[in-house]
């Protein structure tokens, strides 16, 4: 009697896991449409940040745990803020964007033609092994008393640890990129200028100027 009860408790929750999946990989997938085909880049960055939401639900149904807090603390509350952040900030005339959009639009529609045809190729290439459901079925394994976040430690800092630092170069030259992009001359802004302040000589600051008793400046 107890072993029945325990598998249908367990098939209970393979179904409501399963149920979750399906949902937030649906809103995942559809929010990261609306971040392409929203009209206010604002709006954009909230659907971005709901698919953040989502994807960190799918790493804790998958059991990474530790990914999931990392989707949410950096990339939620810091990546996607900065984003908002920088869109709401910048004084981008998007209408003067959008006057060369006809222009690129074949290349663009020959590269989303050629796109589509290889996801079309992947798909029609993939097929479920029959063994899938029942490896599905068994219950995991323990491969190491180790935490999520040691085993993540150990994989990216010896087999993929060249890779980890390529990925630590493009994010600087990324960060570096937005700089430069968003360090314009702008007429009526005073600048700070570091080289004319240091190498200014003392009479170009300030001038001695001898006052008689009971005079002003």
């Amino acid at each position: 009697m107890q072993n029945g009860t325990d598998i249908h408790g367990k098939r209970g929750a393979m179904i409501i896991s399963t149920i979750a999946f399906y949902l937030f990989a649906a809103m995942t997938i559809a929010s990261a449409f609306m971040v392409i085909s929203a009209k206010n880049p604002v709006h954009s960055v909230l659907y971005l940040i709901l698919a953040f939401f989502n994807s960190a639900a799918l790493f804790v149904l998958l059991g990474a745990e530790f990914l999931a807090m990392i989707l949410v603390v950096v990339y939620v509350g810091a990546v996607a803020v900065l984003f908002l952040f920088v869109v709401m900030m910048l004084d981008i005339n998007f209408a003067e964007l959008r006057q060369g959009f006809l222009q690129y639009l074949p290349i663009g529609g020959l590269v989303g033609l050629i796109l589509l045809i290889e996801l079309i190729l992947v798909v029609s290439g993939w097929a479920l092994s029959p063994d899938a459901i029942r490896v599905g079925a068994e219950t995991a394994p323990i491969v190491s008393d180790l935490t999520n976040t040691e085993q993540l430690g150990h994989v990216i800092y010896t087999k993929y640890a060249y890779l980890f630092q390529i990925a630590g170069m493009i994010l600087l030259v990324a960060m570096i990129g937005a700089i430069v992009l968003t360090n314009r001359q702008r007429a009526g802004v005073r600048r700070q200028n570091i080289a004319k302040q240091v190498y200014r000589r003392p009479e170009e600051s300030m001038a001695v100027r001898k006052v008689e008793p009971g005079q002003g400046v």
